[in-house]
This record gives structure tokens, sequence and C-alpha cells, in this order.
């Protein structure tokens, strides 16, 4: 590669960098104030507010599921840069809606607008395909951990500082964030796919059903793909029920939330944006895996029996370094699949997301009510990350049984 291309490369993985911040960051802007906006709008204590927001996201993701699949295949006929211009555009929208949303039945308006317009990680992770070979792709991949802890960082803190002087500050941030990078990505941002790999779009390609059957293309990724199903259903523990666990058992300030989300969000980028750059080539992408997902439900589990705030920064530290084996995941299944065919597996892999943002929150929000409501017989707030722990046993008991079957996804007429 040239320096001149290199040096295109680097813009647009730049790009996707922002762009990937940006998504994450518009959802995490709104995690430590929701907690407080449900209780404001709706007159409900935490319980209550906790299985709200549980709807909220399930609006939020069932948008995401029946759009995420047609994004990724208008991506793969139109290209990556018009889908991503647009998508982003939608968001700047929604979040500039939301920010005036005065009951709570505007903001399941508003979930419903960023669901259709937050499909933009399909297109995103597809970008990154198309300029990625061999062991770089999963190195790649890394970036979207990057941003999605920046993002995270700036987010759950930035919502957490901003919503502590007004509730509805962060979500006007976070819409000229989206504006920013739309009118930034105009003017620098490449076409990754070349016209030659593009395909006719497909209606009976680019809905729910055709993503499965796409991903069950090959049988030894069923299993991995469940596996990265309840991996992020098991993350919502964290990303959607953290404030709510911490206001409920600490009795934290909005702040005390925004500082911990500068912990967690340091330790993504230190993990994800560097560190498994060299744990990859010297663990190989499979050890990563495993090595993450027994990492994720360790530190669940002691998250759930934190007996002080200060151990929720401690339990966090093994939490956060299971997601190396998000990246590592994502790289393997995608290194099987050819350029045409990115897009498309993309949106599989962010409809089983938004898969995991319909079951999980749902999940976690109901247990979360079930042990601390005031009727409850038993109370404790941290059932939820109990529950999250035992789905990282599941994934793991199933990514060793995808690793030990006789199939080989080495004979994809795609490898490399």
């Amino acid at each position: 590669m040239d320096t001149k291309s290199k040096t295109k490369t680097s813009a647009a993985l730049g790009f996707i960098f922002v762009t990937i911040f940006i998504d994450v960051m518009g959802l995490a802007i709104i995690i430590p104030v929701i907690p407080n906006l449900l209780k404001q709008l709706g007159n409900i204590d935490y319980s209550v507010a906790s299985e709200l927001n549980g709807w909220l996201t399930f609006t939020y993701a069932s948008m995401q599921i029946l759009f995420s699949s047609v994004m990724g295949n208008l991506s793969d006929r139109f290209g990556r840069r018009p889908i991503l211009l647009i998508s982003l555009l939608g968001f700047s929208i929604d979040y500039a809606f939301m920010a005036f949303a005065p009951t709570v039945f505007w903001l399941f308006i508003g979930r419903t607008i960023a669901g259709i317009t937050g499909a933009t990680m399909a297109t995103a992770t597809a970008y990154i395909a198309d300029i990625s070979t061999g062991d770089k792709r999963a190195a790649n991949f890394g970036i979207v951990g990057a941003a999605s802890g920046l993002g995270f960082i700036i987010g759950v803190s930035g919502g957490a500082f901003l919503g502590d002087i007004n509730i509805k500050i962060p979500f006007m941030v976070a819409a000229a964030a989206a504006l920013f990078n739309a009118l930034y990505g105009y003017f620098v941002l490449p076409e990754s796919l070349d016209k030659s790999h593009r395909r006719a779009f497909s209606w009976k390609r680019a809905n729910p059903i055709g993503s499965f059957i796409q991903l069950g293309k090959y049988k030894a990724l069923v299993g991995l793909a469940v596996a990265f199903t309840l991996v992020y259903i098991a993350q919502k523990a964290v990303e959607y029920q953290m404030p709510f666990y911490v206001y409920e058992k600490f009795q934290w300030s909005m702040r005390s939330v925004g500082y911990l989300g500068l912990f967690i969000g340091a330790l993504l980028i230190a993990i994800q944006g560097w560190l498994i750059r060299y744990l990859i080539p010297k663990w190989g992408l499979k050890k990563n895996i495993i090595i993450g997902l027994i990492s994720y439900g360790v530190g669940l589990t002691l998250i759930a029996f934190a007996g002080g705030g200060w151990q929720v920064y401690l339990f966090m530290v093994p939490y956060c370094f299971g997601g190396i084996s998000g990246p590592a995941l994502q790289g393997f299944i995608t290194s099987k699949f050819g350029a045409s065919e990115q897009g498309e597996l993309q949106g599989g892999l962010s409809l089983l997301s938004s898969i995991s943002l319909v079951v999980g929150p749902l999940f976690m929000g109901y247990s979360f009510k079930f042990f601390t409501h005031k009727d409850s017989s038993v109370y404790f707030p941290g059932a939820p990350y109990i529950l999250g722990g035992l789905l990282m046993v599941i994934s793991i008991l199933l990514v060793l049984w995808s690793f030990k079957k006789d199939i080989s996804l080495s004979h994809s007429p795609h490898q490399k």
C-alpha cells in the first residue's frame, strides 16, 4: 500500500472512529439521565423507572431490527458513504427532538426515530471490513471498541455532568455532535466499496430472516452467533442498569455516575484500543474470545455482590478486560465472508445486537424491579449481574462447542 493510500485509509478509519463514537455517545449520554428523567416525567420511583426504561430500549431495538438489514443491504448497493451520512443526519434530528420531549410518550417517539436512523453500526463495520485485510481486520475492529469506550466516557460522564445542570442539555449536545460529524464526513470520507463489488438491492435479503440465513450459511457460526447475542444481553446489565443499581443501592448522585463513566471508558480505550492489538497476535482469536468471556463472567458476578461504591470501580476491571472477546469474535466471523457480503453480514450481526437490546434491558429491568420493589420479599439489586454472569457461562460453552466442531470454516470460498 503506497503512502497516499495509507493516508486515505487512516482518514477513513478516523471518520469511522468518530461515527461509532457519536453513535455510542448518543446512547450513553442518556444513561445517567434517564432514571431521573423518567422519575420526573412519570412521577415514579427507580424500581418502576427501570422497567419503563426496558420498554424504551425495546422500542429502539425493535426499530433497529427492522431497519439494520435494510441499511446494510443499501450500503452494499449504493456504497457505505451515503448511508453513513444520511444516518448521521437522522441522528441529529432525533436527539434535537428528544431534547424537548414534554412527556414519557414523546420519549418513545424519539426512541422510535433513533432506532430507524441508528443503524449506522452495520455500515460502519462493513466499511472497516472493506479496507482491512489479514490480521489487521480483527485489530481494526478494535477501533470499534476504542470508539465505543471513548463514546461511553463522553456520553455517560458528559450526560451526568450536563444533566446535573439541566436534564435536557445532554440531548442537545448529542444532536450537535451528530450534525458536525455528518458535515465532516461529507468533505473527508472516501467511498470504501468499489463499484465492481456492489450488488443489486434485494428486499428478500434486506430483512431479519435474510440476515439470519446469511449468518447460518456455515453451521459452525451458529453457536458463535448465539454466543454473540448472549454476550450482548449480559452487557446490558452494566450498560443500562448501572445507574439504577448505584442510585438505588449506594444513593449515588448523577455526578458520581459521571466519574464511574470516565473510569470505565478509560479502561475500554486502553484494553480495546491498545491492548487488544498486542493480545490478538500473541494469543490468537480463539484464546482472546475464551479468556475475554471468562473475564466478563467474573466481573459481572463480583459487581452483583459489591458492598460499597469503591468496589464497583474495582470489579469493573475484570469486566472491562472481557472486552477483548468482542473484536476477536467479530473479526473471526467477518473474515469468513467476501467483500460483497460484508454489508449484509454486518447487518446480521447488528441485528443480533439489536435483539439483545430487545431482550436485555427488559430482562434486566424486570429482574431489578422484582428484587427492589417495595413489595419484594428479597431485596437484591445485584440480580441483573448474576443473570449476566450465567449468560456468560452459557456463551463460553457455546463457543467451546463451536470450536470443537469438525466443520472447518476455512473451506469457505472467501477464506484467504
